[in-house]
This record gives C-alpha cells, structure tokens and sequence, in this order.
C-alpha cells in the first residue's frame, strides 16, 4: 500500500540510496587516486611491475648471463702500478697477489738488479685465465724510485706517464673513426710500498701520496711487515693514518665514493686497516700437512695467507676480489673524467678545437692550433 501511495503521489524511493551509494564508490575512488604509485625515476611515474604480477615468466633476469656470457669472452683489462725503492719486496708481493711469475724481474731472462739514476717506468703484460675469465694484467714497475740520496722531483715521471694514459685515452675517444673498443692503459690502481722502519712517514712518502692521490687510486702498504713485532705494527699503523689526515692525503677507498650504505660498512672496515702490513713470498711449504705459501725462519714459517700473522689476504680481497670494478670505474668516472674536463676547459679558454691533431704528447702544437684557429 505504501509503495503504490507513494507511486501515486509522485514520490520514488530508490534514488536516494543510489546517490548514497555512488557516493561511497566515489569516495574509495578517491582513495584510491590519492595515494602515491611507486615511482622508477623523475621523468617515469608509472609503478613497478614485480615477479608475482607478471601474467608468466618473461626471462629478464637473463641480461645477467647475457653481459656474463659477452665479458668472458671479451676479457677485460687491469693496470696495477707498483711504486717503491728497491728491496722492499716489489715483484714478490706482485707474484705472490696473481700466484704467477708476472713481474718484471720474474719475466725478463738474466735480468740483474741495477740501481737505476733517475726513474724509468717498465711495464710488462700478461693474459691470466681462470676458469674461463681472461684477464690482460698490466704490472707497471718505477725502477730508480727513492733510491738516490737527492730525490727531489723523483715522482714526476710517474705523474707524466699516468697523465700520458689518460691522453692516449682522450685521444681515442676524439677520433672519428674510433675503435670499438679502446685500449685501457691507464692507471687503475698504484700500490705504494712503505718500508718498516716503525716511525713516521717520510717527507717523500707524503709528497708523493699527496701528488699522486689526485690523479690516480693509491693503496699504501707497509713491505716486509714480518720486520715488526704486532705491537710495532699496530702503533706504525696508528702514525700513518694520523700523517695522512694531517697532510691531506687521500688512498682509496674515499668516504666520498661510496654508493650506499652497505658500500660504507664494507670501506670503513678496508679503511680501519689501511695501510695494510703484508708478506709476500712465492714459495710453499708444508704446515699440518697442508702446502701454504710462506716465509720460512727459524722461528717458524710466517703464513702469507694467514691474516694472523700478516694482512695480504686484506689486500689481495680489496685488489682483486671485491673492488676491483671499483677501482676500474674510479679511475674512468673520476681521475679520468677529471682529466678530461681539464684538457676540454684549456682547449675551450685558448679557443682552439680539441681533436686528436692537437693532443700528441699531450701538448698543443703552434701549427695545429693555428690551423684549427
């Protein structure tokens, strides 16, 4: 009865509940709308697609095998320099870090120790295969480093021929026809042997560190650490650090390079024991039945790979097993890009072009600028 009364009476029921409804539906759409889509970037505001959305299985975590697959039959290259005076062990430690004969002395037949009277750079290569990954090493080797009694201006060389690297580089990059891919003879990392002597640094350690810091990746290392007693070697240890904050000096890893927060733990723990005390031998020997690689005394035989007694196994994992793309990639996005800005920024103030015709020798001839005036 009410229904038809109502009828009659021009009145119907059912649209207030559906304007009640709709909006409640308009409210959950807004919602929705308000809250924020995850984001990949500035500029791409749409979401992320996860493995559990996707209808099946697409295949995009095989890239991985892809650039694997592309890099092993590539090989790729690394270029380690070693910087010291003679007799601190130089080609052992180099040896003993790649458990092969790729030093200079190791390589060339009746070699003879000779104190050179100025500094000569001497590199030698070598292909390294291990399981399947090839690898071009490049040892660059500083003969006649602080070995005079005047050794002023003894790093010049060296900083010439890591300036030299990165020319030979720029230059590549700026020809027009360039290869696919250019030869990597830059310095990628530059060990520099400490000798024990348990005090301070001396000023040529802390004038070439503070050179060379700019320019390329260094790794300070204190050479023939079994000379020191643990005591010893914790205090030498402590006045290194001190003498590279205080003097400016900046070794690899810096705080300023690392890329997230598990990168910062990783490097502050590196960055505790620099530099590191290391012992380098070729030579094995049987401990408990098992072949180690180590110096034999008449105390005992000191384990080259024992971080007990000595923290080659620290700069081994820091060279080779965990940042050495690291160091590959400091030395191209930050020395080298460094050094790039600084030849375009000269060429850009002379008004001359920079092409390859104006960097031989990494200076700019008079007829080549003229011509490109």
């Amino acid at each position: 009865m009410r229904e038809d009364t109502a009828q009659e009476q021009g009145l119907d029921l059912e649209p207030p509940v559906r304007m009640e409804e709709e909006k409640e539906v308009m409210e959950e759409r807004e919602v929705e709308i308000e809250q924020p889509l995850p984001c990949l970037s500035e500029s791409d505001t749409r979401g992320i697609i996860k493995g559990r959305d996707l209808f099946g299985y697409v295949g995009i975590e095989a890239v991985l095998d892809q650039m694997r697959r592309k890099t092993m039959k590539a090989g790729f290259e690394f270029n380690i320099m070693v910087v010291g005076q003679s007799g601190l062990g130089k080609s052992t430690l180099v040896n003993t870090l790649f458990k092969s004969k790729v030093s200079r002395k190791s390589c060339t037949p009746n070699y003879e120790e000779k104190i050179s009277k100025t500094v000569h750079l001497q590199s030698v290569s070598h292909i390294i295969e291990e399981k399947g990954v090839k690898m071009k090493l490049t040892v660059i080797d500083t003969p006649g480093f602080g070995d005079q009694i005047n050794n002023e201006n003894c790093w010049e060389p060296i900083v010439q021929y890591v300036n030299e690297q990165y020319e030979k580089y720029l230059k590549e990059e700026l020809n027009v026809n360039r290869k696919k891919r250019i030869p990597d003879t830059r310095v990628h990392c530059c060990v520099y042997f400490l000798p024990a002597t348990g005090h301070w640094l001396r000023p040529i350690d802390v004038e070439f560190m503070r050179r060379l810091g700019k320019i390329v990746s260094i790794v300070p290392v204190i050479a023939k650490a079994d000379t020191l007693t643990l005591e010893e070697r914790l205090e030498f240890k402590q006045r290194i650090r001190q003498d590279l904050q205080a003097n400016g000096i900046r070794v690899y890893p810096q705080k300023e390079y690392d890329e997230d927060a598990e990168d910062r733990i990783l490097n502050d723990k590196i960055r505790e024991n620099i530099p590191f005390a290391v012992v380098g031998t070729d030579k094995e020997h049987q401990v408990n039945g098992n072949k180690v690689l180590g110096r034999k005394t008449k105390w005992g035989i000191i384990e080259v790979e024992n971080v007990a007694h000595c923290e080659f196994a620290h700069l081994r994992d820091l060279l080779i097993r965990s940042h050495l793309q690291d160091l590959k990639d400091v030395a191209h996005n930050i020395h080298y890009e460094t050094y790039r800005v600084k030849r375009l920024n000269e060429s850009n103030a002379n008004g001359v072009a920079l092409s390859p015709l104006t960097l031989e020798n990494g200076t700019l001839e008079k007829s080549d600028a003229e011509s490109h005036l």
